[in-house]
């Protein structure tokens, strides 16, 4: 949140009151004492109408109007305390208040501010600026309690701008400005509050109304990018969009790098590559919300049996046999049958010398894995039919890695198991070559 919208709260106050000359009979927008009250000022007469707000009593006026023509803040402070010790229920205590804030704030006193604050909100509980204020330092507190109290702030204040009523001697365009500005800050404090609690639906909604009120304030767009980004499912297209604007809104700051390396990995995520990610972030250097059509192109993973064509597809009889047994197993598992049946023509009655895991052991019969995910998940893969008996002193034992020969004889594709004839044990000494387990899913 930028200090300048608080700042422009604040000093709104001071245009409010309209007062900026020590002639009464000139300030159309103060509130004029009136003629039977002020007998004294026979130019009374010729004032136009009485405003909302009026004071009667010609040295309550006086009072106030001393207080708030106060140029230097400390002695403004003195009148206004003064004027509100003195006249506590004055038609102008709130008035009053909103200018006892705004000096204090120019006098550093930040504790005095806030108890002016506080005042004001006890004299008018909707009272926008007060609660401006409180929602905004409420967010900058950063705790689980103070984003609780912030987002009720901010609640009521948006509630409260719905029916707010121009302030005397404030034009239309300034108290437009006003409640675009409050706005902002109630938006960014209800949505901050809403994406610490995961209500990502909320949080979205209410940072993006902030965002579009306020399009440069990184303070709004980089929460809104997380809440798009965190949400289940994602909203991938807006969440990428706003982390690029962050990350360009960020440029020169320490934290621009880790916001755009988060933003690149992000984007690599949906798209499946980073290619066009600088495309993103230009777009969003140049537009302050998605521009109309804007989109992400998603990245959708191949099927099994898309992996399975690929592996097969322009590969020769001998390049077919020097697939790794999970990438066979993938083919012949969920590969289309005219794959399947390529993989198997090329393998089947042909000797393979591989690598295993043993997940039982029998004296004519090993039942092993191959795949590294079928080592990893204990099931076996293969039963490797010997052809002969194992002695028991070579006999393998459950969960080692042993070195075989086998002849592919036949498979079931579901669940995946090739039974191998004419097994044999290989020992260290005999040259071979293998094929090691890999994950039966290769990487696109």
């Amino acid at each position: 949140m930028k200090m300048s919208l608080v700042a422009i709260v604040l000093a709104c106050a001071g245009i409010a009151s309209g007062l900026q000359t020590a002639t009464p009979q000139t300030q159309s927008a103060a509130p004029q004492p009136s003629a039977q009250s002020a007998p004294s000022q026979p130019q009374a007469a010729a004032q136009p109408p009485a405003q909302k707000k009026e004071i009667k009593d010609p040295n309550e006026y006086n009072a106030y109007v001393s207080a708030v023509q106060q140029t230097d803040p400390k002695a403004k402070i003195s009148g206004l305390e003064a004027f509100l010790t003195q006249y506590p229920n004055s038609v102008m205590k709130e008035d009053a208040l909103e200018l006892l804030m705004g000096a204090y704030q120019q006098t550093g006193d930040q504790a005095k501010m806030m108890d002016a604050v506080q005042r004001l909100l006890q004299a008018d509980p909707n009272n926008l600026r007060a609660l401006a204020l409180f929602s905004y330092i409420d967010r900058a507190k950063g705790t689980a309690q103070s984003f609780t109290e912030g987002a009720q702030y901010a609640n009521r204040g948006l509630e409260a701008l719905k029916t707010a009523s121009k302030p005397d001697g404030m034009t239309d365009a300034d108290f437009e400005k006003l409640k675009k500005q409050m706005a902002v800050i109630f938006n960014g404090t209800a949505g901050m509050a809403a994406l610490q609690g995961k209500d990502y639906a909320n949080a979205q909604k209410d940072l993006r109304a902030a965002v579009e009120g306020e399009p440069n304030d990184i303070q709004n767009v980089y929460p809104l990018a997380l809440a798009y980004l965190s949400s289940a499912p994602p909203d991938s297209v807006n969440g990428l969009f706003f982390i690029a604007r962050a990350a360009n809104l960020a440029a020169g700051s320490p934290g621009q790098a880790q916001i755009e390396s988060y933003g690149k990995s992000q984007y690599k995520k949906y798209h499946g590559s980073d290619q066009g990610w600088t495309d993103v972030v230009a777009a969003a250097k140049a537009n302050p919300l998605p521009p109309q059509g804007f989109t992400i192109t998603q990245y959708v993973p191949p099927t099994p049996a898309q992996q399975a064509h690929d592996l097969v597809k322009d590969k020769s009889t001998d390049e077919l046999k020097k697939l790794s047994f999970a990438e066979w197993e993938l083919v012949l598992s969920a590969g289309a049958p005219e794959d399947a049946d390529k993989v198997w023509n090329a393998i089947k009655g042909v000797p393979m010398q591989m690598e295993a895991t043993v997940i039982k052991a029998a004296p004519t019969q090993l039942d092993i894995a191959a795949s590294q995910d079928d080592i990893d998940a204990k099931r076996a893969d293969i039963t490797l039919a010997m052809t002969g008996t194992i002695p028991p002193k070579l006999m393998p034992q459950e969960g080692s890695t042993l070195d075989f020969e086998g002849t592919p004889a036949s498979y079931t594709a579901s669940p995946f198991l090739m039974t191998m004839e004419k097994g044999a044990l290989l020992t260290k000494a005999a040259p071979v070559t293998k094929k090691p387990p890999v994950h039966k899913r290769p990487s696109n």
